[in-house]
């Protein structure tokens, strides 16, 4: 009765594979065919999707359940995952719907990709919000944050600012940051425009990039720091939190939030 029971569990387990494994790499074929392979992080979904399927097939050809130690420390394993996980996506999700301030002294607005026609949907969304922004505070400032990737044109910065200036927003009130390739560099050479220990600055950013955002920027000493959350498409957004798992993570790791 053990015997059956337990390879009974097996069972479900490998269903579970077979269909976490298909919705993966259904989830990949959707994110390239609609949005497109920009990011490698995005083929991460493959490799997971195949990953669940090589464990399903595993479990398919047993005959006998798995010894007893090995069921118990994958369990362990597997509970200590979902524990951190749901931890760490609660800490993301917790700067969904910051909005700042009103009459910072800074906002800083940190770069995404920019392409040959203007900013990428997710670049455009945060740049809509610090327009939002800055026209309810004209007297926040605005420096924005980021270089030029292989597959750029030009500068985010550039890019950003060009953006802005098309909106209304005075050139005088703009500051380009245009060497940095990641959000800490981001925010380190956006530093260089602002008193970050007296002046007050809002982080513009995508929802799901506002806490790790936040907490890399109170490590690198700003006192007065808080986030604005830009929308992010709900259709990418578990790819966005599931990389943005994995960034909280190494950052926390390497003592850098």
């Amino acid at each position: 009765m053990g015997r059956k029971r337990e390879m009974g569990l097996e069972k479900w387990a490998e269903w579970f594979c077979w269909a976490a494994g298909g919705l993966c790499l259904l989830y990949f074929l959707m994110i390239a065919l609609f949005v497109g392979l920009s990011s490698k992080f995005n083929y991460a979904w493959c490799a997971l999707g195949f990953l669940f399927l090589i464990c399903a097939l595993f479990l398919k050809k047993r005959k006998k359940p798995l010894p007893k130690a090995v069921r118990g420390a994958v369990l362990i394993f597997i509970l200590i995952g979902i524990v951190i996980f749901i931890n760490v996506e609660g800490l993301i999700l917790s700067g969904f719907f910051e909005s700042g301030k009103e009459e910072l002294d800074y906002i800083i607005v940190l770069g995404a990709q920019v392409k040959e026609n203007g900013p990428s949907s997710i670049l455009k969304s945060r740049l809509d919000k610090a327009v939002e922004y800055l026209e309810s505070n004209p007297e926040t400032k605005v420096v924005v944050s980021g270089g030029q990737g292989n597959d750029e044109p030009m500068s985010e910065a550039e890019g950003m600012k060009t953006y802005l200036v098309g909106k209304g927003i005075a050139q005088e009130r703009i500051f380009m940051e245009n060497q940095s390739v990641n959000t800490k560099q981001n925010l380190k050479f956006s530093s260089e425009y602002i008193n970050i220990e007296e002046e007050t600055v809002g982080i513009v950013t995508s929802n799901f990039h506002i806490y790790r955002s936040v907490k890399l920027a109170q490590k690198q000493g700003y006192e007065n720091v808080c986030g604005i959350a830009a929308h992010s498409k709900p259709g990418l957004l578990p790819a966005n939190m599931l990389r943005e798992f994995c960034s909280v993570v190494y950052y926390a790791v390497t003592g850098d939030i």
